[in-house]
Parts: C-alpha cells; sequence; structure tokens
C-alpha cells in the first residue's frame, strides 16, 4: 500500500541561512506510517501549488517567533528572533493547502502561524504579558520527553475522542501562545492558566493545532502517538 507523503515546513537558520529539521517530527511520521518530506523554503506560487498538490498532508513545525507585523501588531520588548522568509513560505502555502482540503497538523510555532494565518493573534511573550497568581512553566526546565502540565480538552473535540479522557500531561517549550482564536477555529484545549493549548476547524478534513510537543513524547505516550496516527491516516483517505 502507497504511503501517504507528508510535507514538513523547514526550521529556518537565520544566521547561516540553512534549513533543517529535528528528527523527532521524521521519527513520529515514519512510525505513523508515512514518508515525510522537508520541504524548500524559496520558491516561486507556481512551486508551492505544485507541492500542495503532491503531497498528502502537511505539518507546520515548531521554531521561531513570528514576525508582530503580520497579526498587527509593535515588537514586544520580550519578543524573539524571526525567520520572516519562513513567515511567508508558510502564509503563501496555507491557502493553497486549503484550497485542496488537504489535512493540516501544526505543532508549537505551527499552531501559532496557522491561528495568524486565519486571522487570529498571539501573545508576543506570556511571561511579561500575563500576569499569573501561579506561572505554569510554558518553556519547561526539563527534558522535553517529559510532561510538565496538564491540558483540558473541549469534550466532544477531535482531541478528547483521540484522548480518551478530559485532560493530558504535556510537554512545553515556548513563551508564546494563540491570544484571540481566529475565525473559522475552535478552541479545544487550555492549560491550567487558560492558555488556548489546541484549536481545530470544525467542518474541514482534518485541521488540528497543538501548542505542546507530541513529537518528543510518542515513543511512551499512546495518545501522542495516536495523535500522529490519526493525522497519517487523515492523510491515506484524502
Amino acid at each position: 500500500m502507497r504511503k501517504p507523503l507528508i510535507g514538513l515546513t523547514p526550521i529556518h537558520d537565520t544566521d547561516t541561512h540553512d534549513i533543517k529539521m529535528r528528527p523527532t517530527y521524521l521519527k513520529a511520521l515514519k512510525a505513523a506510517g508515512a514518508i515525510p518530506v522537508v520541504m524548500p523554503l524559496d520558491a516561486s506560487e507556481d512551486d508551492f501549488r505544485q507541492l500542495a498538490e503532491t503531497f498528502d498532508g502537511f505539518l507546520f513545525t515548531g521554531g521561531p517567533d513570528v514576525h508582530p507585523f503580520l497579526f498587527g501588531e509593535e515588537t514586544q520588548a520580550h519578543c524573539g528572533n524571526v525567520s520572516y522568509e519562513r513567515d511567508q513560505m508558510e502564509l503563501s502555502l496555507l491557502p493553497l493547502i486549503m484550497n485542496l482540503g488537504k489535512p493540516v497538523l501544526g505543532i508549537c510555532r505551527g499552531i501559532q502561524i496557522l491561528n495568524i494565518a486565519l486571522g487570529g493573534n498571539i501573545w508576543q511573550d506570556i511571561p511579561s504579558q500575563v500576569k499569573q497568581d501561579f506561572p505554569i512553566a510554558h518553556s519547561q526546565p526539563f527534558r522535553y520527553n517529559l510532561p510538565s502540565h496538564t491540558v483540558t480538552l473541549t469534550e466532544g473535540s477531535l482531541l478528547s475522542k483521540l484522548a480518551k479522557e478530559k485532560t493530558l500531561k504535556v510537554n512545553s517549550m515556548h513563551h508564546q501562545a494563540i491570544k484571540d482564536v481566529a475565525p473559522g477555529l475552535t478552541a479545544t484545549a487550555y492549560s491550567p492558566d487558560q492558555m488556548v493549548e489546541g484549536v481545530e476547524m470544525p467542518g474541514y478534513p482534518f485541521f488540528l493545532g497543538v501548542q505542546w510537543h507530541p513529537e518528543y513524547l510518542w515513543e511512551k505516550d499512546e495518545m501522542a502517538f495516536r495523535l500522529f496516527q490519526n493525522f497519517v491516516e487523515a492523510c491515506k483517505n484524502n
């Protein structure tokens, strides 16, 4: 049986202009039955259109901050480095993917760029912008294959069906997060401090974004592996 081809948006080293990919994403997708392929950062619109038509699904991966101008804000003092090239690549690619109804999965930065592309925005820096009585470790101090906080799942959501329970233990490595959810998206997971940790698009074949990193958890966490399996299965059936 033909394995689905899944395109991954590349990590961009802005100092060297190298593109690269964490092996954790590749291993998780391969274990779930897909062939992962890292996409180019620089391509023409026609090339991106061909890529959208060729691949069976798309994973928007983690990475640097998104440029604040893309969601109508000045740069906050604690905003991190950005890749303008990657921002433009992903914003150009998403409409082409969605016009074809191809499955979409966003992880960490991925959930944020998907939300921005569809008209939402993000907190540029959670610690300095959000007052918290008990600051949750959104950038955890220990290894990423260990969970650091819980998320509560919305009943009836895809995430709740995959988890088969109301809460999950997740890892966390971010200082930005969704602020206002984009039109057409529904928030389906929240951290204890009410940060949006998951979004879905009702009515779309498969559109899911998560703020945590299941690619570091899937080998020991059944829910994390089911997430990748469900994504790959959607890509097969597309």
